[in-house]
């Protein structure tokens, strides 16, 4: 940790070629009220339109650019990311130019960037302006009223709202040493890195990490929620609320995730896609924060096809919740699992996010650990989590498509207590 209170974060990687650096701040829609909804995602964009050093967009895209790399950044929810890859020869110049842009930016072009933004919102909107984005109005079911509920994005009209002095306001605020973490990943070693992360963060002022207030979640299920849109398919989620991450009871939900769905061999793609042929394909994702988390299967379907395909889902989670998971299953979650960390220590921009990006929250484990408990699970456990967290009261579901195939999923429903229990 620098002076100012700046987290450092680097991943020596020897065996590797290339560099990833990144910084993590602990500031996304959650952060923002009704009326600032959106200003983490502006913000965002404003970066790119130039610094003191670097005063507009082609410049700064063409000084890392020729280090072989190439700028980008994503806000979500929790947090923001700016990062680029870059050739090892180019780190110094590549953490200057995120330093810079993160530290001194001009905050030009408002008004155009708000009009960039609009037109980004398109994609979530149907005709009417109504959203139909499945993951908006699933956060928007779970979370209710609370700030994780909100769209990264935010709506037309807070966006329009938006000053110049609220977007300063919020930069001041969450671009602070405390809230921010540089992370450096590739074939080089800490003791190099510094000079430069010291030099490119050396105007970030000192301030304190965000703090947030957990959701309380609603478990009031099984509930339907449904927006009729004249599309040919219909797309659904299945929601259920679970826990953090670094949750006692995450490492089971993980591994059952993978045993519904890790290749076309897994239950989902089986069940509902190679022997029923309900959908062209089905997946099972889990969506984590600090303090919450989601546990998610969605696809997409003919109209006529959702009733069934919603029961059959439920009756492969009823499966699990009996503990019909043969060891051979588990011991196949568990070795793609552990491969996959394995995997994941060949990207430099993983590394950086395991390590880094998980810093602003707390401490990240390491990989032998994460394989530890891991192979510590045994069928009983699996068992026992998802009669806990895949249960009639925590479901819901979204669609969003034909009017007639609200019905479907409202029957389908019904089903829901006697299969989840």
């Amino acid at each position: 940790m620098l002076p100012s209170g700046l987290t450092v974060v680097t991943v020596e990687t020897p065996h590797l070629h290339s560099v990833m650096c990144a910084v993590y701040v602990r500031v996304g829609s959650r952060h923002e009220s009704l009326e600032t909804n959106g200003v983490s995602h502006l913000l965002e964009h404003l970066f790119f339109r130039g610094s003191t050093r670097f005063p507009d967009s082609v410049r700064m895209n063409a000084a890392v650019e020729a280090q072989g790399g190439n700028l980008n950044a994503v806000t979500m929810r929790d947090s923001s990311c700016f990062y680029t890859p870059t050739h090892v020869d180019g780190v110094g110049v590549s953490l200057e130019i995120l330093g810079d842009m993160l530290t001194r930016p001009k905050l030009t072009h408002l008004e155009t960037e708000k009009r960039i933004v609009l037109e980004e919102m398109l994609d979530e909107v149907d005709e009417k302006g109504r959203d139909v984005d499945l993951d908006n109005l699933c956060k928007r079911a779970l979370f209710e009223q609370h700030p994780l509920a909100m769209k990264i994005a935010g709506t037309p009209e807070s966006v329009r709202g938006l000053t110049l002095r609220q977007v300063k306001r919020h930069f001041e605020r969450a671009y602070v040493a405390g809230n921010m973490v540089v992370s450096v990943s590739g074939p080089l070693s800490h003791r190099a890195v510094m000079p430069s992360v010291k030099k490119a963060f050396r105007h970030v002022p000192s301030g304190l990490r965000l703090s947030e207030e957990a959701p309380a979640v609603s478990v009031s299920g099984p509930r339907v929620e449904y927006t009729a849109l004249e599309e040919a398919q219909v797309e659904f989620r299945l929601c259920f609320p679970t826990v953090a991450e670094d949750h006692p009871d995450a490492p089971a939900l993980n591994l059952l995730r993978r045993v519904l769905d890790d290749g076309l061999s897994s239950r989902l793609p089986y069940n509902i896609v190679e022997k029923r042929g309900l959908a062209y394909s089905v997946g099972a994702m889990i969506e984590t924060f600090h303090d919450a988390g989601t546990f998610e299967i969605d696809g997409a379907c003919a109209p006529e096809n959702l009733g069934r395909l919603i029961e059959e889902v439920l009756k492969t989670l009823a499966t699990l919740r009996a503990g019909k998971i043969s060891a051979e299953e588990l011991k196949r979650a568990q070795t793609r699992f552990a491969m996959h960390l394995d995997f994941l220590q060949d990207s430099p921009g993983e590394l950086c996010g395991w390590f880094g990006g998980v810093e602003l929250f707390r401490p990240a484990e390491s990989f032998d650990r994460k394989k530890a408990e891991l192979r510590a699970l045994k069928v009983s456990d699996l068992r026992a989590i998802a009669r806990k967290y895949l249960s009639a009261e925590r479901l819901l579901i979204v669609g969003v498509g034909p009017k007639e195939a609200k019905k479907r999923a409202e029957k389908a429903v019904q089903r829901a207590a006697a299969l989840l229990g």
